[in-house]
């Protein structure tokens, strides 16, 4: 993916004995592969086509490496594709999670660092609940062993595979129009680059426990993107291109949160990068709740999957979804 894809150049820029990179994504792993082979004339890279869901073959990869550290970004991120397929959000981001990071701990690695979203705050979407729940598994995970478990979330960053960026410039390329689900609609923006440097950095001033949060600066309407993209076209909005809103999708918010108030953050000596307070949980019961959750996908019962997923997330409120009727 765009965020694993910019770490590993970012790491390979400092001296590493070797830089596992692991990817189910055939094409995508082929292609990073061939750049970093051109780039990177020092860097020892292992390039592993797998998949995060299959616990023997991870078992294998970590007890052969034995990495010292971990950096977990693979998960679904679509909102309306995850509220069509809550299964595999569940086997993805919750027990794909489990699996790498029970895997961090068995072999002792020294850290484990979580890419989140600010989605998982509040959640309204199977997506976002599905990464709340990593969050929380990961938090207890660092109770039980030497390895300290890191968490990192953030809003969205600019171009990344699928993002609104890439979208709008190909709508505008075609003469429109460019779709826009609300007139209101916000989202926080953030480079790549950038938001890998903040992962590292968080990375390393973390003691385990922790979750991060980013500061994303001012929310933008995403008409006003839009807009601007327009005119940076030579284009005049009404005339030659026009906006066409079709309506929230499912599990959409009208507004991003990042819990970066001063009553539920805590700074850090880095100005962008703040520690989210967040409630206790009893571990126990939390972890008991993960594994049945875990337990029900053998049901292939979306409803099911999703009604135990509020359990463990009393905030998860559903919108615009067929999962509204659970809450």
């Amino acid at each position: 993916g765009s965020i694993g894809s910019e770490l590993v150049r970012q790491i390979a820029d400092f001296s590493c004995k070797k830089i596992i990179i692991i990817d189910q994504a055939e094409s995508a792993l082929y292609n990073l592969e061939i750049e970093l082979g051109e780039k990177n004339k020092n860097a020892h890279f292992e390039f592993i086509l797998a998949n995060i869901q299959n616990y023997g073959r991870m078992k294998r990869i970590f007890e052969h490496f034995k990495p010292d550290f971990v950096y977990h970004v693979a998960a679904y991120k679509h909102v309306p594709v995850m509220e069509e397929n809550p299964y595999e959000a569940v086997i993805t981001n919750i027990s794909g999670t489990k699996i790498i990071a029970d895997l961090a701990l068995e072999i002792n690695a020294e850290k484990f660092v979580m890419v989140s979203t600010d989605k998982a705050v509040n959640p309204t979407n199977v997506m976002g609940a599905s990464k709340r729940i990593a969050e929380m598994y990961v938090q207890i995970l660092n109770q039980k062993g030497k390895t300290k478990f890191i968490t990192t979330r953030f809003g969205n960053v600019l171009g990344s595979n699928g993002s609104v960026i890439p979208l709008f410039n190909e709508q505008i390329a075609k003469g429109g129009p460019v779709t826009i689900t609300h007139p209101e609609i916000t989202r926080y923006f953030m480079t790549i680059t950038e938001a890998c440097q903040l992962i590292l950095e968080a990375g390393c001033m973390g003691n385990g426990g922790e979750i991060f949060i980013f500061d994303m600066g001012e929310s933008v309407k995403i008409v006003d993107l839009a807009k601007k993209m327009i005119k940076l076209s030579n284009l005049t909005l009404g005339k030659d291109i026009q906006i066409v809103y079709t309506g929230l999708r499912p599990g959409e918010k009208l507004y991003e949160e990042l819990l970066n108030n001063k009553e539920n953050t805590i700074t850090t000596y880095h100005p962008k990068i703040m520690i989210a307070k967040v409630r206790e949980m009893n571990s126990d019961i939390t972890l008991q709740q993960i594994e049945l959750l875990i337990d029900l996908l053998n049901s292939q019962d979306n409803y099911k999957l999703v009604k135990q997923m509020k359990i463990l997330v009393p905030e998860y409120k559903s919108q615009n979804s067929v999962y509204e009727k659970l809450d």
